[in-house]
């Protein structure tokens, strides 16, 4: 993976998890960078995922990929809120 990718995928995984945490309702008790993190592995699966259903590459905006990142990264930032909720 070259730098590029790397920031690419650094940026994309900052806007899924931020857009994971706006759909999980109440507030969530993570920091930036768990919520930075939890979005780049989200993309990362939200891609494998969209790439078995066949709908990772589309014309145009693919759509039914970004709700796959999100809906994980909603699922990561709760799971690691509610982690961080019992300590």
């Amino acid at each position: 993976m070259e730098i590029s990718g790397i920031i690419s995928a650094i940026v994309v995984g900052i806007v899924i998890g931020v857009l994971g945490r706006l759909v999980v309702p109440g507030r969530q008790r993570i920091g930036i960078l768990w919520t930075i993190a939890v979005g780049i592995v989200a993309a990362l699966i939200g891609t494998g995922i969209a790439s078995g259903l066949d709908v990772a590459d589309t014309e145009g905006v693919d759509w039914v990929e970004w709700l796959i990142q999100i809906a994980l990264a909603a699922l990561g930032v709760a799971a690691v809120s509610k982690v961080k909720l019992r300590r």
